[in-house]
């Protein structure tokens, strides 16, 4: 789940923050793509409003 996606759902780090009880320093602190664990977490709290995309989280591997 792409970082951006997450913050324009929620309409910014703080709403974000709030909604899963972390602070939006958190949020903001987050790479992008943002950890699988909190995809799968809003993946489900959102009911597939937002949607894991397993790609992101495949390690690649060098030719």
């Amino acid at each position: 789940m792409r970082k951006q996606q997450v913050l324009d759902y929620f309409r910014g780090p703080v709403n974000t923050g709030r909604f899963l009880g972390i602070s939006h320093v958190a949020v903001v602190n987050w790479p992008d793509p943002i950890p699988k664990g909190r995809a799968y977490e809003l993946e489900k709290l959102t009911e597939g409003k937002l949607k894991v995309d397993p790609a992101l989280y495949q390690k690649q591997v060098a030719a």
